[in-house]
């Protein structure tokens, strides 16, 4: 699955030992801006320290992600956990096209003699 949203807070990361080796899972807060209300959605990065080093608060990407439960004395709990973050491309405004430079008026010549007369005839 997928979104996009714009990171509003990185929280600090945490790392452990298990069975498997050192692990480390980080939380990044984004809001869907697309949602009524502004939604918050908080996601784990699971030993992607390099991936969150790169995302800037107030930034917008596209997140994918897994959602998974799991039942633990009881009580369940449920991560969104992302798999990959891919900075949302902005649109490029078209350039714009400078004016030509604007023409001088012509000078004239006092008396009236030498007038530069442009005008067809």
């Amino acid at each position: 699955m997928e979104f996009e949203g714009k990171v509003l807070e990185i929280l600090a990361p945490v790392s452990g030992q298990s069975a498997r080796g050192t692990w480390e899972r980080q939380t990044v807060v984004f809001e869907q801006p697309n949602k009524q209300y502004g939604k918050e959605l908080a996601v784990t990065f699971m030993n992607k320290g390099q991936e969150v080093a790169n995302l800037r608060v107030g930034e917008s990407y596209l997140v994918s992600f897994d959602i998974e439960s799991r039942n633990y004395q009881g009580r369940w709990y449920t991560d969104v956990r992302a798999w990959r973050v891919q900075p949302l491309q902005t649109q490029a405004q078209p350039p714009v096209q400078e004016m030509p430079p604007f023409m001088e008026e012509p000078q004239s010549v006092a008396g009236g003699a030498g007038v530069i007369d442009d005008m067809p005839f």
